[in-house]
């Protein structure tokens, strides 16, 4: 999905089809949120196959409908891509759970997640960036969206207990999970794609367990942990186990990639800011926190409407799936100045909802953002200029934004 949107246009919202994926792959949905913001708040769309939404595009809204699970439940599924489809996960997923069962999982898993717990993990986090930082500073070109990939693997798969063999493995199931319609993960149709990583990530993680119980010698991963944790009375059984081990997983590895290759590719088209984030490295907290903004990776969140419910200047029915639009919401200018432009020392910028809202705002925001600042110190210490090589490539995808392909050529930095 293009980041800098392009010219202002007319657009006629009644033909707009926000599940066209060469909008996001080859186009510039931008436009299409500020019409949607300005004009119709609350957008209503029927696809080919008769399935129907509602959207929402303000910051307001946005808030709302992910900050309310009285108005607007996360029970039947969370993800546009099972748009029509209840979860068969609902009351088991942390994700797919509402208050107060939701609280009660996620305050158990969330204990691991806090800046404080994650803190701790720093130098090894950079170890491992600096590791993974090395084969760009050769002068050859470097693809760092395909490479980034494998970044959250790197730096988290120590922390979550997950063996370097398998990371690989586990790096393109979640990529077919968020991005099935894109060539580089499809395997089959899109529905085949998305049953064949579910049932893989899965299976992966039930047997990780079983493995873990037989050997008794529970570390101290997040995995592990998983198996101790207890929603009111009772522990979690093996099935919740493995469902919120595959959640773990997914938000591990499917954004940060993108903000990390998003936000370089923002500052190689801006030399200003990437020669102000050098010069002064107090600014990189407030980068991350634009790059967040800026990239939206994870592009929207659906939820389903408990009743009928007034918002946006409209009415949802009671059942109906409205989808909030990060990516919108971040460039609402009632929320932000200027909000096209990309600035590091933009004040507000962590208002930014690029990790959610509300109870499920994302458990894993604290290790993302330290990972974040970790990469964009080591990259501004280390790599004096960044150009891009060839043409970026969009991920085919209208849930995750993001590039599976960004070659650049960095010259390395030379201190005198």
């Amino acid at each position: 999905m293009r980041l800098t949107p392009g010219a202002a246009r007319d657009i006629d919202l009644d033909r707009v089809d926000l599940f066209d994926l060469d909008l996001y792959t080859e186009g510039d949905p931008h436009p299409v949120w500020d019409a949607m913001r300005a004009e119709a708040p609350l957008h209503h769309q029927v696809t080919a196959d008769g399935r129907e939404f509602w959207s929402v595009t303000r910051y307001e809204d946005v808030c709302r409908v992910l900050g309310s699970h009285q108005e607007f439940t996360s029970e039947r599924g969370t993800v546009v891509t099972h748009l029509g489809v209840d979860d068969v996960a609902a009351g088991k997923l942390m994700t797919s759970t509402d208050p107060p069962r939701h609280t009660q999982v996620r305050r158990a898993i969330g204990s691991r997640l806090t800046a404080r717990a994650v803190a701790p993990w720093e130098d090894r986090i950079r170890q491992a960036i600096v590791k993974f930082l090395e084969p760009a500073l050769d002068g050859s070109v470097f693809d760092l969206a395909e490479r980034a990939l494998l970044l959250p693997a790197i730096v988290t798969g120590p922390l979550l207990g997950i063996p370097e063999r398998d990371w690989d493995e586990l790096v393109q199931l979640t990529a077919m999970v968020t991005a099935p319609s894109d060539p580089h993960f499809r395997q089959g149709s899109e529905a085949a794609t998305l049953a064949i990583s579910h049932h893989e990530l899965v299976a992966y993680v039930t047997a990780w367990v079983k493995q873990r119980r037989a050997a008794g010698d529970e570390d101290s991963s997040l995995l592990d942990h998983l198996m101790s944790v207890r929603a009111g009375e009772a522990p979690l059984t093996d099935e919740e186990i493995a469902l919120n081990g595959y959640s773990i997983l997914l938000g591990a590895n499917v954004t940060t990639p993108h903000t990390v290759s998003g936000t370089v590719l923002a500052l190689v088209e801006r030399p200003e800011q990437f020669e102000k984030a050098q010069a002064d490295p107090s600014l990189v907290p407030n980068l991350v926190e634009e790059g967040l903004r800026w990239t939206s990776a994870a592009c929207n969140f659906m939820r389903y409407a408990v009743g009928d419910t007034r918002i946006g200047g409209g009415t949802v029915p009671a059942g109906g799936a409205v989808v909030a639009w990060i990516g919108s919401a971040n460039r609402d200018a009632a929320q932000f100045t200027d909000p096209h432009t990309f600035d590091i020392t933009r004040t507000g910028a962590k208002r930014q909802v690029a990790f959610g809202f509300g109870s499920h705002f994302c458990i894993g925001a604290p290790l993302a953002r330290m990972t974040l600042r970790v990469f964009f110190e080591e990259l501004l210490q280390r790599c004096g200029s960044i150009e891009v090589a060839g043409e970026p490539e969009h991920l085919r995808s209208y849930f995750i934004a993001g590039m599976t392909h960004l070659p650049v050529v960095v010259q390395e930095r030379r201190t005198p």
